[in-house]
């Protein structure tokens, strides 16, 4: 798509005076100090998911942070500093990785490079899906898939992690107990808090669950104690564990096809920046593909995940209305500090599993709701029986975790969903739809009955 705009970057107009409730738009800055303020915030925002997406995969966590970092840096690059994004964890990986790796939840993951290996496959579509949008646009992405499949695409990557959350807090009693005292604690940040706090409610939240955890525990001795030596014995500064991707032709053709969801919810994201700015993103979106791309492929080369523009950022953003893209490259080197301490990432894995497993029933929840969300912001209607059948068969694909084998391939939930949905809605599409019968209520058979 063509950009009329001759230089890669912008020329950033910076703002002073009084800027409490100013809108700062993409390309002007703030002084020095609040750009490192706002940073700070924006590493916080994106902490909690990004941090947690890994240790439920087993993978190091600093490395996620340390990469997070380096990957917006290097979107900021290809994107001309023009889209205002934060890369962070993708939790579409989640499935996958622990369906490859055969990850038992807990501790390192032993096959973490054949995941890497997948990863990397990932990236490498995704890289030249962008590299098609900047030639072509993306009226293309938007016609194979609409709202309504990106929806049932997203929900069915919620409900299709939602095993793993259960059974990680299922040990125990006592487990179960705490993550639904930690999943009360998030509730609790969502539900009573304003603003930026509110915002921080996965961080805020997991926070609250951990101090109750050590109240529990380690005072009044009912469960596993938080043990605090590996964090005394880990130094301030050094290198994140790197690891050596595995390329499995299975493991490839297992998660490559999670750069479908990627697009989708990049896309989704843009166009939700797009509308905050007022601004029209559509002719980067094909850098965006492609910035995104390069990260996931040059984060699992060193051993991180796979990542992805963050919706936590996009909701800072639109509760400060600053939209200055230099605040991101503030929020990356923080997080490349943070990376680097060894220290910082024995403090994340003292972190309790039961509090790790209610943090994960919240946010597969929500990747579940998303899917809704996106339904109800586009008007999408379920009367329509091809609309109806498509995210049925897509759902139940994706809950029950559907495996299609062909020879040594075999496709699990999220990839029979991502692509049953889309084919669906391009063969159900292609005939007139009809509404069901609004009286009817009740029944499979009448749910699907015509006029």
């Amino acid at each position: 798509m063509a950009n009329t705009n001759t230089s890669w970057f912008p020329k950033w107009r910076k703002r002073e005076g009084n800027l409490d409730g100013a809108v700062i738009a993409p390309d002007e800055r703030l002084p020095l100090g609040p750009t490192v303020i706002m940073g700070l915030q924006h590493t916080v925002a994106m902490f909690g998911a990004t941090v947690l997406m890994p240790l439920l995969m087993g993978f190091d966590a600093n490395m996620a942070i340390l990469m997070s970092g380096i990957g917006t840096l290097l979107f900021f690059l290809v994107v001309g500093g023009r889209v205002p994004s934060y890369l962070g964890s993708s939790a579409a990986f989640v499935g996958l990785v622990i369906a490859v790796t055969g990850y038992s939840g807990h501790g390192a993951n032993p096959n973490i490079g054949v995941a890497l290996g997948g990863i990397i496959a990932c990236g490498v579509i995704y890289t030249l899906i962008g590299f098609v949008v900047m030639a072509v646009g993306t009226r293309w992405i938007e016609r194979l898939m609409p709202p309504v499949v990106t929806g049932a695409v997203v929900m069915a990557i919620g409900l299709n992690l939602a095993p793993i959350a259960i059974n990680s807090v299922s040990a125990s009693s006592f487990d179960s107990w705490m993550a639904v005292v930690t999943v009360l604690c998030i509730g609790s940040v969502a539900v009573f808090t304003r603003g930026l706090v509110q915002r921080l409610l996965l961080l805020l939240g997991l926070v609250a669950a951990y101090l109750i955890y050590m109240l529990v525990t380690n005072v009044m001795g009912l469960g596993a104690p938080v043990d605090f030596t590996t964090i005394a014995q880990a130094p301030w500064f050094g290198l994140p564990t790197i690891t050596t991707p595995m390329f499995s032709t299975h493991a490839m053709l297992m998660i490559a096809p999670v750069a479908v969801i990627l697009v989708a919810e990049n896309l989704g994201h843009i166009k939700a920046v797009a509308g905050m700015t007022g601004k029209n993103l559509d002719p980067y979106m094909g850098r965006a593909f492609v910035g995104d791309g390069l990260a996931t492929l040059l984060s699992a080369s060193a051993g991180g995940t796979g990542v992805t523009t963050y919706a936590e950022n996009i909701g800072v953003m639109a509760v400060t209305k600053i939209y200055s893209t230099l605040i991101f490259v503030a929020a990356a080197i923080v997080a490349i500090v943070l990376g680097f301490s060894p220290k910082f990432g024995a403090l994340i894995h003292t972190i309790p599993g039961p509090a790790l497993g209610g943090a994960s029933i919240v946010v597969f929840g929500l990747i579940a709701v998303a899917g809704a969300r996106i339904w109800v912001q586009n008007q999408v209607d379920l009367g329509l029986n091809g609309n109806l059948i498509m995210v049925a068969v897509t759902l139940v694909l994706g809950a029950g975790n559907f495996t299609l084998s062909l020879g040594g391939f075999s496709m699990g939930g999220i990839g029979t969903a991502t692509f049953g949905a889309i084919l669906l809605n391009a063969f159900l599409s292609r005939s007139k739809q009809v509404k069901t019968q609004p009286e009817i209520k009740t029944g499979t058979e009448a749910a699907l009955k015509d006029h």
